[in-house]
């Protein structure tokens, strides 16, 4: 019988991070170090997520897939290829670069890969922000003018957030994430990140950090005008429909069970308010476990709790 898979995090320290993993997750990070990300399941050349229960322990997901590809994953499932989800949590004790990532119309000529994904927010400071998409009315010629003169800001679409709120940023969205916020972040499996804009901030070694402005605006929608959050709400429901996956929120009181069927497709279930119990494995606010294609799972929640179940991510 598969179990729930869950991984050891992978702990990446950024320019703009800060401890609130530690605070907030009650994780155990590295000694003074801002950890910006933790990417709790990776499958990349450069980053393998190890499994940190059962069996398979010690064993990283290419691994697993690639000997168990169709318990995991599904028997049509090609083993050579790629998790096609990665998952992280960001802690943003500063403001991030504003950025784009390349949509697939002209990701392989950049030779960058495209990247969709879901922002959902645990926690946010008093008057924190989001900013993704144009301001209407902005045009390319205004925004390239912007760069030139470092009024970048007065382009971008801001709006306050907080606690339980969530927006999907699609490949070619301009966007930054204010400080203050603790996200969820659930992306397809890219790291390709175009820099347009820094706010004149240094990196970790006090030099100025790489800008990618040429790719940038090839990259963005110029079309993507003042999209709108999905706001937190105390009922279950789906937040982020798209052809690379869906995610659904639900939302359960104490003694209340989710069942999720077997031999259907592979899924990720994200603990981001409580605590649950199924499996075999306990999983508490900030776990994320990926479970199997050839297996049916209960889930209790121990206390009020809400998760998210990613799926429609395997084709």
């Amino acid at each position: 019988m598969p179990e729930v898979l869950l991984f050891r995090p992978l702990y990446q320290e950024r320019v703009w991070g800060g401890r609130a993993l530690e605070s907030k997750l009650g994780r155990e990070l590295p000694a003074a170090k801002s950890i910006g990300e933790s990417w709790e399941i990776v499958d990349r050349p450069e980053a393998q997520s190890v499994v940190a229960n059962g069996k398979l322990a010690g064993r990283t997901l290419r691994e697993v897939i690639l000997k168990q590809g169709s318990t995991i994953m599904g028997p049509s499932w090609p083993t050579a290829k790629t998790f096609p989800i990665l998952v992280k949590w960001l802690d943003c004790r500063e403001r991030l670069s504003l950025q784009v990532h390349p949509p697939a119309a002209v990701a392989g000529e950049l030779k960058g890969e495209p990247k969709t994904e879901n922002w959902y927010i645990a926690a946010s400071g008093h008057g924190a922000e989001l900013i993704v998409g144009l301001k209407r009315g902005v045009t390319r010629a205004q925004f390239e003018q912007a760069i030139t003169t470092s009024t970048l800001e007065t382009c971008v679409h801001h709006f306050s957030v907080a606690a339980g709120d969530s927006i999907l940023v699609q490949s070619g969205q301009i966007h930054a994430i204010d400080a203050g916020n603790l996200i969820l972040e659930i992306q397809q499996n890219s790291d390709t990140t175009y820099r347009v804009y820094d706010w004149g901030r240094v990196g970790l070694d006090g030099k100025p950090r790489q800008m990618h402005v040429d790719q940038s605006l090839r990259s963005i929608d110029w079309h993507d005008i003042e999209p709108k959050p999905v706001r937190a709400a105390p009922t279950s429901g789906v937040i982020a429909d798209c052809p690379e996956f869906s995610i659904k929120r639900t939302v359960l009181g104490t003694g209340e069970r989710m069942h999720i069927s077997g031999g259907e497709q592979p899924r990720i279930l994200s603990v981001v308010s409580g605590n649950v119990r199924g499996g075999g494995v306990s999983l508490e606010r900030g776990a994320n476990a990926l479970l199997p294609f050839g297996a049916a799972f209960t889930f209790t929640a121990e206390t009020t709790s809400i998760v998210l179940l990613t799926e429609n991510f395997a084709g």
